[in-house]
């Protein structure tokens, strides 16, 4: 298949550094792959699109974002009715310059050493954010100000809650990775990261121990403890609030799990590290 090379002054205003666009895209299989000298953000905005590259093709959902750079080389297909991407253009100035004041962007989504787009998936009040925040980008022009408004929040997002999971892991532990991070589902435990994934428990714990190198209720537990390191520093509930917020009633086994992960008892952790910058003593 051939590969066609659109350029940045094809696609972005002139002395702009973005450019928005929303299509409906067509059912046929495209003709050619192309790349670009710019760096592209695509999300499925409606339908199911197929994502092709040189070697294989995926098949991508609502909430679904693509993170391309120059480099890569791809193309998109609708799949069913009102299949709709949204795709914002960004100058490569820009990106550039990102990374150089947020040097902890090296190596994700725009700045990973990746052979293909770096994919990650939003769920619907996520998209609904994503949405807001396009929308009001497109009222203002094409500045580097407005571009950095709308992908600095996604990215500090992204950021705060990705999982590192290889390209090849499904999509479902994705989604449940993401999903673990909120307090109805780690308050349940494994079986609250299973329930999420729709799959059967020892199928989850197999393909749970090949990517993340850990069990269901291992990962649970490692976000459980983060949630009472953030409580004990920011709050002044009590040990039992805490471990019962976190999901575990048991206090002996919550001071088990906190002691195992931070080195430390709870009592301990909270001396060492609440501090009070509102009325400091």
């Amino acid at each position: 298949m051939s590969v066609l090379l659109l350029k940045s002054d094809a696609v972005l205003p002139a002395g702009g550094h973005w450019a928005l666009s929303r299509a409906l895209l067509s059912k046929r299989k495209p003709k050619s792959l192309h790349q670009h000298d710019f760096y592209e953000l695509i999300w499925v905005q409606n339908g199911k699109l197929r994502h092709h590259l040189e070697d294989r093709h995926e098949d991508l959902l609502e909430g679904s974002l693509l993170f391309v750079q120059p480099q890569h080389i791809h193309a998109l297909q609708g799949r069913g009715e009102e299949a709709m991407a949204v795709s914002v253009s960004f100058s490569a100035d820009l990106i550039a310059s990102l990374l150089s004041r947020h040097p902890e962007l090296n190596g994700r989504f725009f700045w990973a050493n990746a052979p293909r787009p770096i994919r990650v998936l939003r769920d619907s009040r996520q998209m609904a954010d994503l949405n807001r925040a396009a929308m009001l980008m497109e009222r203002q022009s094409a500045s580097s100000l407005a571009a950095e408004a709308f992908l600095l929040p996604l990215l500090s997002s992204l950021m705060a809650e990705q999982v590192p999971l290889p390209s090849e892991a499904p999509d479902w532990l994705m989604r449940a990775c993401n999903a673990a991070k909120e307090p109805a589902i780690f308050r349940d435990g494994a079986a609250g990261f299973v329930r999420v994934t729709g799959r059967a428990h020892a199928h989850v714990s197999r393909t749970a121990r090949h990517f993340l190198g850990q069990s269901p209720s291992e990962y649970i537990n490692e976000i459980r403890m983060q949630h009472a390191a953030r409580m004990l520093t920011g709050s002044g509930d009590s040990l039992a609030e805490i471990a019962a917020d976190c999901g575990i009633p048991n206090l002996s086994h919550f001071h088990r799990l906190f002691l195992s992960y931070h080195k430390m008892t709870p009592a301990q952790f909270r001396r060492q590290f609440q501090t009070n910058a509102i009325q400091p003593a």
